[in-house]
């Protein structure tokens, strides 16, 4: 052996005359030394506190429907709703009544993709339906989610809807009242 120990500290090779650690400084006698504790990882605490039960998501998403529809609506109108003064019998006119039902409903599905992706994912954390209620969407640690995690929950609502409606049912059901979209994106919905 080359009279060398091991610091119980940092591991530093040292003289084994030696009583003190020439790298860090810790006590080499072996009565002194404590054994060294296994490394363990630090882990960011989850979030806790109350949560967004069922109901109150429920209607928080009624009034955000009503919002994206309001605004929505006057361009409906212009396509739709003028195609229809002229009656369905004249082809012009059915044709732009469909078109503008078409649109609509385009605008309806991205107005409420881009609604709720951009202020979840915004400082405010919340759409406006959340907010009344005061709710935030967060990551499973308490923090900000981005605008690409928000189009993931956004999405992944096609599946929570899916089959009876049972992964937003899950919401009442579970110990962080997490619907199967809040499951997929690891989002929370928290009560502040």
């Amino acid at each position: 052996m080359n009279g060398n120990v091991f610091c119980n500290k940092c591991g530093a090779p040292n003289p084994s005359a030696g009583q003190f650690c020439s790298r860090c400084g810790a006590s080499m006698s072996a009565a002194a030394a404590p054994a060294a504790a296994p490394y363990v990882a630090p882990v960011a605490a989850p979030a806790v506190g109350p949560y967004g039960g069922f109901w109150i998501r429920v209607v928080a998403t009624i009034v955000d429907a009503i919002i994206v529809r309001v605004v929505v609506a006057p361009i409906g109108l212009m396509f739709g709703g003028v195609g229809m003064l002229g009656g369905l019998h004249h082809l012009p006119n059915a044709a732009f009544a469909i078109v503008g039902g078409g649109l609509t409903a385009v605008l309806v599905l991205a107005g409420q993709w881009l609604y709720e992706a951009s202020l979840e994912s915004s400082s405010y954390q919340a759409t406006l339906g959340k907010m009344i209620f005061g709710m935030k969407v967060t990551d499973l640690n308490g923090n900000r989610i981005s605008f690409a995690r928000a189009t993931g929950r956004h999405f992944a609502k096609i599946l929570s809807a899916m089959a009876l409606l049972i992964g937003f049912i899950m919401v009442g059901f579970t110990d962080r009242k997490q619907g199967l979209h809040d499951l997929i994106a690891g989002t929370l919905v928290r009560r502040f």
